[in-house]
């Protein structure tokens, strides 16, 4: 293979999630909800130990386990960038992007986690928790932000 050829297969292997939501909440409450650790922790952890700024790596509790994150970038009511791993010993780190933006009356959310090499056994297994649990935590986000209800289950 000639190597574009090869570099666009290698690239066929990786893959990113991307998930957009509209909510009816403001985009500050929508920032909030993700960057202040009192408001991440009514909806997403069961608790945050540590704080979410920039440069910090805090733990986040939920139900049985405990994961990290490690904040890379934040700009109020725009962007929050974080590192997060998946699977147990941190086996695949991927890097999350939550970007939030006004749209009409309400906010626009667009969540972007990767890379993921699918062609690994812990890639794939990794994109695959992935792709569940953001889409669980984009539900329980709206539950919060748009209706003020609490959806976690309770372990």
């Amino acid at each position: 293979m000639r190597e574009e050829q090869l570099s666009s297969a290698a690239e066929v292997m990786r893959r990113t999630i991307r998930m957009e939501r509209r909510l009816q909440a403001s985009p500050d409450r929508v920032s909030r909800a993700w960057t202040d650790a009192e408001e991440l922790a009514r909806w997403l952890p069961l608790r945050v130990e540590g704080t979410l700024a920039e440069g910090a790596r805090t733990v986040l509790v939920l139900g049985g386990r405990q994961t990290w994150w490690e904040v890379v970038e934040e700009r109020a009511g725009e962007l929050f960038v974080f590192r997060c791993p998946w699977l147990e010993g941190d086996r695949v780190v991927t890097t999350v992007r939550i970007s939030i933006r006004r749209s009409g009356y309400g906010t626009a959310l667009s969540l972007e986690d990767g890379p993921f090499a699918v062609d690994q056994p812990d890639g794939l297994d990794a994109w695959a928790a992935a792709l569940a649990r953001w889409s669980e935590a984009l539900v329980m986000l709206r539950a919060y932000v748009d209706f003020s209800v609490d959806v976690r289950e309770r372990w």
